[in-house]
């Protein structure tokens, strides 16, 4: 093979969407492509020579075990929805091991680590958004088909009350016209805004501080709220307001969920090759809202973006929608992850 080939073929595996790894005998790491760089985080100038046992350490011991079983029989093996561990962070994969024969013996193995959590949560993603959109839709025509009567609903009580001398009567009569005016507003709130965003560059770390700002002022007693701002995240393109809204309506559940004595934890960083629905985007800001309360009931937590959906008595359910609908306005996501002790909502904004 001359040098021509050589480059073409490490020009091929560079360009796959596999981590590709190729172990020797003694199940040292001689090659790692591009993808699978990026996998285990490191560059492979620091990953080549490093011991299988030693790279995937904290991981499924299922990893190691394949390896070797690979170098001992001979004969490929595949296991699916592997955990491996790396700088901390822990994703699923699933492994094909295939043996190179030299001379009648195992020379070497050939990896192919392929992640799956992602395409899970791509898959989990879409369809959000589709449910969103759906339900969006349905809400917007609901709403309209409401308002239509209550204007009539609340002009002709107006009459009324024009009419009447009796002020036992007229009571009657206002309590219509408030309770109109209620309706009015949740049906408002339902539609959403009525013009488009306006969008601009932003820095969303002000947009956090004055969240944090209207919630100490709104919200007295023991409530701790604790930022831990990256400072790279690059400015963003969003309306603000529109974007104040969406995390003051989060911080304000979050807020009611852990009540006297707890805490709020508002987070950024820097998200690179984010998928958002099928589009891809190299970088996006990840701002995450962390709340120490007792968490979102497991039967509610897979509809808590639908409107009407609440865990309060109290509640209406339009917060969590509304901030859905208006970060989905920006090409972004809002995803959810709660237990007991730990709830994040994450905001995730392409840049």
């Amino acid at each position: 093979m001359d040098i021509h080939d050589k480059i073409m073929f490490k020009r091929i595996l560079d360009h796959l969407n596999t981590a590709t790894l190729l172990f020797n005998r003694d199940l040292n790491l001689s090659y790692v492509n591009t993808a699978g760089e990026i996998l285990l985080a490191d560059s492979a100038r620091h990953l080549v020579g490093v011991n299988a046992i030693e790279l995937f350490k904290f991981s499924d011991p299922a990893l190691i075990i394949n390896l070797q079983q690979c170098l001992m029989m001979a004969e490929p093996l595949v296991d699916r929805e592997l955990v491996m561990e790396r700088m901390g962070q822990n994703f699923t994969v699933n492994l094909s091991a295939t043996p190179l024969i030299t001379e009648y013996k195992v020379s070497e193995i050939l990896v192919e680590l392929q992640r799956v959590d992602n395409h899970l949560r791509i898959s989990k993603e879409e369809q959000l958004l589709s449910q969103q959109n759906t339900a969006r839709l349905l809400v917007r025509g609901l709403a309209h088909e409401i308002k239509n009567p209550l204007g009539g609903l609340r002009g002709a009580a107006q009459l009324l009350n024009l009419e009447l001398t009796d002020p036992d009567l007229k009571e009657y009569t206002q309590i219509i016209i408030a309770e109109s005016d209620r309706l009015q507003g949740l049906m408002d709130k339902l539609l959403g805004p009525n013009k488009p965003p306006d969008i601009r560059v932003i820095n969303v770390h002000e947009v956090l501080e004055r969240v944090r700002q209207l919630v100490e002022a709104e919200f007295s007693g023991n409530l701790s709220i604790v930022c831990d701002y990256d400072p790279s995240i690059p400015n963003v393109r969003a309306d603000r307001n529109l974007l104040i809204q969406a995390v003051l309506n989060i911080v304000k559940n979050a807020v009611q969920a852990i009540g006297n004595g707890g805490k709020i934890i508002l987070k950024t960083r820097i998200q690179r090759n984010q998928v958002i629905g099928r589009q891809h985007h190299k970088l996006a800001a990840k701002i995450d809202i962390i709340d120490n309360g007792s968490g979102i009931d497991p039967d509610i937590i897979e509809r808590i973006f639908y409107p009407m959906i609440t865990g309060r008595a109290d509640g209406t359910g339009l917060g969590l929608s509304i901030a859905q609908s208006l970060i989905n306005q920006h090409n972004g996501l809002i995803e959810c992850h709660s237990e007991p002790g730990n709830t994040v909502f994450s905001i995730i904004l392409p840049i």
